[in-house]
């Protein structure tokens, strides 16, 4: 997703964490981080309509480098009412500490839709900059899901904090019986050599489960009656797509990485330095938040450390 003659966005954040990420990160033999010592709760639950909408949290600690660092554009003013809205991600000399969480949406009947897979084990492509290994498995278990129960995973994007347990150590699916939703922007954006392709885009290929889609797609359900709907939010990527939970009379918008810090819900206009397109991804973010508040709808974060949050 990122051109050759640039860096990386994993090259920066390998930088970033060899560089330090905060007095609270607790360092592995390898130099990576760790989880801090925050315990929040690992499953927050909300419904609407027919769908219980769970937050699971696979991990948590610093973020490589400052807040200002990958934030650049956000004021003195921008980081006050941030910090009022997520006081929890202020850790010491600048850092950012945050949350790495994915949903689980269960309906009727128990089938299960999974959004997002989190950092993944010990060894995954985040390892060199993440809080690996997740806790997803065990999370999962402890909300009484079991693999099975998952019969569709939809995939923000690929970063690789979003995919982390799409497959085990072993390169197996974990989801055996899911189909995997994915942009096809997304998938075609993906540079040669990006580690998505051959840890996620393979094997779910090569097992057959792997589910290609172009634009806004219902993924459950009937629009009115309750449903669940695939909607691109690009920006942060170029097929970045976010999952709209439709209960009828409310609604919850599991985000991804549209927003990934409070100071982009207190001063939508502050990008990202991680962003793949910064307007683009100002625009999305403008939009999703106006709809949000037109419709009174609760948007479920990936990063921000409370899960449900009213803009």
């Amino acid at each position: 997703m990122t051109n050759h003659s640039v860096p990386t966005r994993r090259g920066v954040l390998r930088v970033a964490a060899a560089a330090g990420a905060g007095a609270f990160t607790v360092r592995a033999p390898g130099g990576r981080a760790t989880a801090a010592p925050r315990r929040p709760a690992v499953v927050v639950t909300r419904h609407t309509g027919p769908y219980e909408v769970m937050a699971l949290l696979d991990a948590h600690g610093a973020f490589p480098g400052t807040r200002q660092g990958v934030f650049p554009d956000a004021t003195d003013a921008d980081w006050v009412r941030a910090r009022r809205l997520d006081p929890a991600a202020f850790g010491p000399d600048d850092t950012w500490e945050l949350d790495f969480r994915c949903y689980a949406v269960r309906g009727p009947g128990g089938r299960v839709t999974l959004v997002d897979t989190g950092v993944g084990p010990a060894g995954s492509p985040a390892s060199a900059w993440a809080p690996v290994p997740g806790r997803l498995p065990a999370v999962l278990r402890h909300a009484g899901i079991e693999r099975d129960d998952v019969d569709t995973v939809v995939l923000t994007h690929l970063h690789e904090d979003h995919y982390g347990w799409t497959v085990g150590p072993d390169g197996t699916p974990m989801f055996p019986d899911a189909r995997h939703i994915v942009q096809r922007t997304e998938i075609d954006a993906l540079a040669a050599g990006d580690s998505a392709l051959s840890y996620v885009v393979e094997p779910l290929r090569a097992a057959g489960l792997l589910h290609p889609v172009d634009g806004r797609v219902t993924v459950r359900g009937r629009a009115g009656r309750g449903s669940l709907t695939a909607v691109p939010t690009p920006g942060h990527t170029a097929g970045h797509q976010s999952v709209l939970v439709d209960g009828g009379r409310d609604s919850i918008m599991i985000t991804g990485d549209v927003l990934v810090h409070a100071v982009q819900l207190a001063a939508p206009d502050v990008a990202y330095r991680l962003e793949h397109d910064r307007p683009t991804a100002r625009r999305t973010r403008h939009t999703l938040l106006t709809e949000a508040r037109t419709h009174d709808r609760v948007l479920a974060t990936s990063h921000i450390n409370q899960p449900f949050v009213r803009p």
